[in-house]
């Protein structure tokens, strides 16, 4: 299976994705773990992201596509992946639209996973506190917010029409998000047949 996670930040996508990657027992490809870990390592892209990251500012597609693009070309996706974090911009569709077609794919499903705005401040409020993250204060969160309803909130629709979207309530515990995401997934599957 080859599938997408959408959802604004905070919705708790990279908790899902770890979840029903292992479910699926396909790789997860985060752009937010590959960001991390170069910001961590003071590598020379990590030293960039670290500026956009702090700012609340989606890092710039050149960027990102060069690393998930390289992802998808290795062997281990080749059964099924599940991307955590990209696609985020129109563009980006539209690269990883012509990626997948060169690797004779394409997308299964996209799970957009719904919080409301309040939930999610909320929610990367106390993750700052938990887990000290310069990159959660309010007025960041709340620019973040801003940016998904703008860049990538317009990739519900397209995944719409195109006929593989499903929606999840991604409010309650992990264990009941979990089962909504693969409840709707077994039904994705169903309809798909």
């Amino acid at each position: 299976m080859r599938m997408l996670l959408i959802g604004p930040p905070g919705a708790g996508k990279g908790t899902q994705a770890e979840r029903v990657a292992e479910a699926y027992q396909i790789q997860t490809i985060s752009t937010g773990d590959i960001f991390r870990a170069n910001v961590a390592q003071k590598t020379k892209l990590g030293l960039q992201v670290k500026e956009y990251l702090d700012r609340g500012a989606y890092v710039p597609d050149e960027l990102t596509n060069a690393m998930v693009l390289e992802r998808l070309a290795e062997d281990d996706v080749a059964s099924g992946f599940l991307l955590d974090g990209f696609p985020r911009t129109l563009p980006q569709v539209h690269t990883l639209d012509r990626c997948l077609t060169e690797l004779g794919n394409e997308l299964d499903v996209v799970v957009q996973m719904v919080v409301e705005p309040e939930e999610v401040v909320r929610r990367l409020l106390k993750r700052a506190a938990d887990q000290g993250r310069s990159d959660d204060t309010e007025d960041v969160i709340r620019h973040r917010l801003a940016v998904y309803q703008e860049q990538t909130h317009p990739l519900v629709e397209v995944y719409a029409e195109r006929g593989i979207l499903v929606s999840v309530d991604a409010k309650g515990s992990m264990e009941d998000v979990t089962q909504r995401i693969f409840d709707a997934l077994d039904g994705a599957v169903i309809g798909a047949e």
